[in-house]
């Protein structure tokens, strides 16, 4: 998740950013460094919009097609792209004998989609749900065998998906955000929203006259040196991570349309968690995260079986890359899916 949805202001972004063209795309520009004990095929799925999905299909060097796996579909949090944290998940599960795919949502990063930067929680789910149709494609995939992992706002994506699609078998979310939630956070009383709804109608007229959708603020189109000063600590987190070497992203620009907030009042992420029973659900979140009380909201209204993991000294963007201290519990996340992913 990006801290622009806060309110925080960075550079303004171009409106005018062209879809990019994967063909013409020579090389990967990964966050993270590839590891010789996996290969990478960028791979193309359509959701049921018809939507062509952008993502890279990890598997272990040493995989043997010619058996049945358990695969795994990872998320990108809110505004991130599969370069990024969700292609480190994607790897390490990889290394551990899943067959696992890292997607970019939906008209952002290489997927397609027109205007750019459109955010949509209905297609943001069956983003997942087209994931599921992608790697019930493949021969070495067993369907039943199919889980997801979410991490920040794609947390509350799988879960949704999960809720409706039963072809997902067990969900992980680490660092959840509830960005239905989250976007109505300023408008917490009956007067609050009216304004805020108010203004995203005026947004609408103003994007109708100037012919392109505006976006809300975006991170600097090239990593800078050090977070700017005055940021609260929130938005001094995203910034580190998005703004900064540790995590820039050139796809990931950290804005979206404006007007996409009208969607998230309107659509409810977290309203029947109770309904994945008897799947399971693992919440893993840092014992420092900020955005810790979403996924303990969360567990609290899910039912059996559950668990709610906090890994100690962790914030929240720990859990998308590991941070200086590998926080990412890869270990439990192994065992989750082995012991739910099976026969």
């Amino acid at each position: 998740m990006s801290a622009f949805i806060f309110g925080q202001t960075f550079s303004q972004s171009n409106n005018n950013e062209k879809n990019i063209n994967m063909k013409q795309r020579k090389n990967i520009q990964l966050t993270f460094k590839l590891s010789d004990k996996v290969t990478l095929e960028p791979v193309q799925y359509k959701n049921r919009y018809g939507v062509t999905i952008a993502a890279h299909l990890y598997l272990s060097k040493d995989f043997d097609k010619t058996k049945k796996h358990a695969a795994i579909i990872v998320g990108t949090p809110y505004g991130g792209v599969k370069e990024q944290g969700a292609g480190i998940y994607a790897q390490n599960m990889a290394e551990r004998g899943f067959v696992a795919v890292a997607f970019d949502e939906s008209y952002n990063g290489e997927s397609g989609g027109e205007p750019r930067h459109i955010s949509s929680p209905d297609l943001f789910v069956e983003d997942f749900s087209g994931g599921v149709d992608f790697l019930g494609s493949l021969p070495y995939v067993d369907r039943n065998k199919i889980g997801v992992i979410g991490i920040c706002g794609s947390g509350a994506f799988a879960i949704k998906a999960a809720q409706v699609d039963y072809r997902i078998k067990a969900v992980a979310t680490t660092s959840m955000v509830d960005m239905s939630a989250a976007i109505s956070m300023g408008a917490a009383t009956d007067e609050q929203r009216k304004q805020m709804l108010g203004q995203l109608a005026d947004q609408r007229w103003k994007d109708l006259d100037n012919g392109y959708p505006e976006l809300t603020p975006s991170f600097p189109s090239q990593p800078i040196d050090a977070v700017p000063a005055g940021l609260d600590p929130m938005a001094s987190e995203f910034f580190e991570y998005y703004g900064m070497k540790r995590g820039h992203h050139p796809n990931s620009i950290g804005a979206f349309t404006k007007t996409s907030s009208t969607a998230f009042v309107n659509f409810t992420l977290l309203d029947n968690v109770k309904s994945i029973s008897p799947r399971p659900i693992l919440f893993v979140v840092g014992e420092k995260a900020f955005s810790r009380f979403f996924s303990e909201n969360a567990y609290n209204i899910a039912a059996e079986p559950k668990e709610l993991y906090v890994v100690p000294g962790a914030r929240h963007i720990d859990l998308y890359d590991g941070g200086d201290k590998n926080y990412i519990p890869f270990d439990k996340l192994e065992e989750f899916f082995r012991s739910n992913l099976k026969d």
